[in-house]
């Protein structure tokens, strides 16, 4: 199957072995990848803890990382063996192609985390926007009305009170602050 290895000089036998292994690691990794197999890569701890905050795709000495090495420096290795003759070169050559492969890596990943949105609703995000009365709100925090308000694209009906006059449905209001989760809004 690998004949095509005999004859050939040491090194670059090492550099085919090196593309080869590190391309079907590589593959595995992908698939791996793809059906979701993988979510805890990088994220190996001897200990009982929290790491929902750690920084997975950005840890440098990892197997991932390792792999993106080797997959660069195999492949540069076998690209520039007949074409660069110093082998010093050649290796250095290799390396830094691979540590290009890590570096691009940490691109894309950190590329496809900008994609991440937070939709969890934070009720403090509200404070100084503006919205409409649903329900009317009475005066002076005596009772409690219902207000219409959009945060992230999503629409929100939520408790409220005035601290000064009785706001009637259809007013726009703002928020002036958040108490017990109720809102303290004030007529626009």
């Amino acid at each position: 199957m690998l004949d095509f290895l005999q004859g050939m000089d040491s090194l670059q036998q090492a550099f085919w072995w090196i593309a080869i292994a590190a391309s079907l690691i590589f593959l595995v990794q992908t698939i791996l990848t793809l059906i979701g197999s993988d979510a805890s890569d990088g994220i190996n701890a001897d200990f009982d803890g929290n790491l929902d905050h750690a920084d997975a795709p950005f840890q440098l000495f990892s197997f991932r990382n390792l792999v993106n090495f080797l997959l660069g420096f195999g492949w540069a290795g076998v690209a520039f063996y007949q074409t660069i003759a110093n082998k010093t070169f050649l290796v250095i050559v290799a390396a830094l192609v691979g540590l290009v492969f890590i570096a691009l890596y940490f691109v894309i990943i950190k590329q496809i985390l900008k994609l991440s949105e937070d939709n969890t609703f934070d009720i403090s995000k509200l404070i100084g926007k503006s919205g409409e009365v649903y329900l009317t709100i009475p005066s002076e925090k005596s009772g409690q009305g219902k207000v219409l308000i959009s945060l992230n694209g999503t629409n929100h009906e939520l408790t409220a009170v005035s601290e000064t006059e009785a706001i009637q449905s259809g007013k726009l209001v703002k928020v002036v602050r958040i108490e017990d989760k109720i809102l303290i809004v004030e007529k626009i």
